[in-house]
């Protein structure tokens, strides 16, 4: 070895420089066996050679880095009883796993066809690597790899993937300082959850769920010899685009198991025989419930960030119910066309239901088909919510201790200064009743009332119990507003709903019960909260009044076998007709409209085109369920 080479090695840091002073001595060793066996090559070459790969040592990464290597790996949503909604990642799909938890017929079959001497060589093959090294001379090219597994994940983590002397060079040395710092099974996990297996899938798990739709540790011996013969061009010998060739490559692994006897040869026959089972592409495949989990990508979003979300493997768990969830959109397409032979050619329903012991969403349609459009109108479109806004006027009523629901109220012409002019609000028929109760009133949703309740407890105060209620979006107190002169979502609309169902019990309506990282660890913990906000008095009061207006009022159309609460929508311009109603255990709003804000018609009403909607999702959503009475308004003390 020449001084100036000596000199290059020891200009490094200690561990460097031990480093590449091995990988010279191995070299030293292989090419004397074999390099200099067959070239005869000149002292002086081999020597300035060797200072020139000393050099270029210097900007190897460190391998050191991989202690705290995490790579980047699928998220995945699931519904509230952990069925996969839907799985977020970039390019790279993949889903991390302990070696221990991989079959071991995979482990050998990749072993026997990449590298069968894994477990005694130290990162690198010197018989491969003569054997590549004067393959390539002979060519006057790179043709031939020689690669150990080691050497493969350092290629993969590190260098480009030119074929080039160099780099194989760089990757020996990198394989050697690997294996000073990991163990042999470190190493054959990281390798076998960094591999790509095509299809965007990389890792043994999530090709074993793409590839055969079951967790690497339950592959066949069959099974694995096919996995493990994709390595070399997945793309290529893919079963989903050339099955035959993957049965070829399948054999050849087979083969390589039997020459080791790692398998006997009845094994080898009779995986060779074993039918193929198929899974499906899993990247990039469509959700289960698209309004849904983009909806949850977004407060996702918000919450951790986007690279994060794709990169991160984090857990979802939603709030969402999938088979509540197939109810409501079968519901919605199944109304959509019956609304049209109706006569009523509204464009979108949107759909939101929630359970008001947690405030858990339990299911959300956003829109009629989400192919056709993507805008979610359950969260997105604010419409103005007609009469289905009086309960928040009458709860206030009943809260201020000044009303019950057997007060009276007059039912007649009035007219409220409104800037210049003056406001003088009308009944839906144009007609007057005189003097009714407050329950009669809100069961047949007369709106002279309404305002003049208005008046008397205060559209501020309104807006503060609006707002108690989680309603966020903007609203002025205007003396119109008790008549739903408002922009609401349907969201909004069945979340303050949900309250009023649970006597006044609040918790902030969410579509995640947690998130995990790929360990386990909790990054966010959504167990309800319950607030008391409003008075359990009044709320009872309202309910027993709400349950009149399906019972004999507007919303007869959504009589369930069971006792129902619910108010009507309708707007003067027949823009946006609504029902928004529920039982103790789920509360549900539906809007119907469309999305360019036309009319729909006259005699279109909540109570005569949406109640309908509403009962059909509730009768098949409480299927089952045990009724359940609501408390009523005795059960508390009056304010």
């Amino acid at each position: 070895m020449s001084s100036n080479t000596i000199q290059q090695a020891r200009s490094r840091e200690p561990e460097e420089s031990t480093d590449i002073l091995k990988f010279i001595q191995d070299v030293g060793q292989v090419t004397a066996a074999t390099i200099l066996g067959v070239t005869m090559l000149s002292s002086s070459v081999i020597a300035g050679g060797l200072v020139g790969l000393a050099v270029s040592f210097r900007n190897l990464p460190d391998v050191r880095v991989l202690r705290n290597y995490i790579p980047t790996e699928t998220s995945y949503i699931y519904d509230i009883n952990g069925t996969l909604l839907d799985s977020l990642h970039d390019e790279v799909n993949r889903e991390v796993v302990n070696l221990d938890d991989i079959s071991p017929h995979l482990k050998r079959a990749v072993l026997a066809i990449e590298d069968s001497y894994f477990y005694n060589h130290q990162g690198i093959n010197p018989s491969s690597v003569a054997r590549a090294f004067l393959a390539n001379m002979s060519a006057g090219e790179t043709v031939e790899g020689g690669s150990t597994i080691t050497m493969q994940l350092v290629k993969n983590l590190f260098l480009n993937p030119e074929r080039t002397m160099s780099r194989k060079i760089a990757e020996a040395v990198l394989a050697l300082r690997l294996e000073q710092i990991f163990n042999k099974n470190q190493i054959l996990e990281m390798y076998l959850n960094q591999v790509y297996w095509g299809h965007n899938t990389y890792g043994v798990e999530t090709a074993a769920q793409s590839y055969f739709n079951k967790s690497s540790r339950d592959l066949t011996l069959a099974e694995s010899a096919m996995m493990a013969g994709l390595i070399q061009a997945p793309e290529e010998y893919s079963p989903f685009i050339n099955y035959p060739l993957a049965k070829e490559r399948q054999a050849i692994v087979l083969s390589r198991l039997r020459q080791l006897k790692w398998i006997t040869v009845q094994e080898e026959a009779s995986a060779k025989a074993q039918p193929i089972r198929l899974g499906q592409i899993t990247s990039f495949r469509s959700s289960q419930a698209p309004y849904v989990t983009e909806a949850v990508v977004q407060e996702l979003i918000e919450q951790f960030g986007q690279e994060y979300i794709v990169k991160g493997g984090i857990r979802v768990q939603t709030t969402i119910d999938l088979k509540f969830q197939k109810f409501a959109e079968e519901t919605v397409k199944r109304n959509h066309r019956i609304l049209h032979q109706r006569g009523l050619y509204a464009d979108q329903i949107a759909l939101v239901a929630i359970d008001p012991r947690t405030h858990f969403v339990k299911a959300m349609v956003g829109g009629v088909d989400y192919q056709t459009s993507q805008f979610n109108r359950a969260v997105q479109a604010h419409r103005q919510p007609g009469s289905s806004f009086k309960p928040f006027v009458y709860y206030a009523a009943f809260a201020s201790g000044r009303y019950t629901p057997d007060s009276t109220i007059t039912d007649s012409p009035v007219s409220y200064p409104d800037g210049y002019e003056y406001y003088a609000p009308r009944n839906y028929d144009g007609s007057f009743m005189g003097s009714i109760t407050l329950r009669k009133a809100l069961e047949v949703s007369r709106n002279v009332p309404a305002v003049k309740l208005g008046q008397v407890v205060g559209v501020s105060r309104i807006v503060e119990i609006c707002r108690t209620l989680g309603i966020e979006s903007p609203m002025d107190p205007v003396i119109s507003l008790p008549l739903g002169a408002v922009d609401l979502t349907p969201m909004e609309m069945a979340g303050a709903y949900a309250t009023f169902a649970s006597n006044g019990w609040y918790s902030e309506p969410t579509f995640i019960v947690q998130v995990t990282d790929s360990s386990g660890n909790v990054l966010l913990d959504n167990t309800p909260k319950p607030q008391l906000v409003l008075d359990p008095w009044a709320a009872a009061a309202l309910t027993d009044v709400l349950q009149g207006v399906i019972n004999r009022g507007t919303g007869t159309s959504a009589r369930i076998d069971r006792p129902a609460a619910g108010k009507t929508g309708t707007t003067d311009s027949q823009r946006d007709i609504w029902f928004v109603g529920y039982v103790p255990q789920l509360a549900t709003a539906v809007w119907v409209g469309n999305d360019d804000y036309t009319p729909l018609g006259a005699g279109a009403t909540g109570g005569g085109f949406v109640a309908p909607i509403w009962r059909d999702f509730m009768s098949k959503a409480l299927a089952g369920v045990p009724v359940e009475q609501f408390r009523r308004p005795s059960d508390f003390v009056r304010p």
